[in-house]
């Protein structure tokens, strides 16, 4: 597996965490990651699957670097978490700078490290005679 493959393996492993926090220590979840606000289990619950989702979607592409929907899904829910939490720390003020920059911490070395590695990680297909 190649570097980034364990970089993702990482990722998806702390974002157990979360999924476990989101389901079953509620305020945890709340001190790591939205301390400026109050969050119902529901909200946790919430949390705990959308994570749960973004962990598998690691997790399959560490394994399988060369599949482009999947790099692409993976690349994007990256994005889309990182964009989540810039919007709740600059518009709802939901978060505190700590909780974001710890985010964008993970987020932003993996958007960075899969838009380097979008091309050197393609299968190549030879061109029909």
């Amino acid at each position: 597996m190649k570097a980034l493959g364990w970089w993702l393996m990482l990722v998806g492993s702390l974002r157990l965490a979360s999924v476990w926090f989101g389901f079953f220590d509620i305020w945890a979840l709340r001190l790591a990651v939205f301390s400026n606000t109050t969050m119902t289990e529901v909200h946790g619950r919430t949390f705990g699957i959308w994570t749960l989702l973004t962990c598998t979607l690691c997790f399959l592409c560490a394994f399988n670097l060369e599949n482009r929907p999947l790099y692409w899904a993976t690349f994007l829910s990256f994005i889309y978490a990182f964009g989540h939490f810039l919007t709740e720390y600059l518009i709802y003020q939901t978060m505190a700078v700590g909780n974001l920059t710890t985010v964008g911490i993970f987020a932003g070395t993996s958007i960075i490290w899969m838009l380097l590695q979008w091309n050197a990680r393609q299968q190549v297909h030879p061109k029909d005679s």
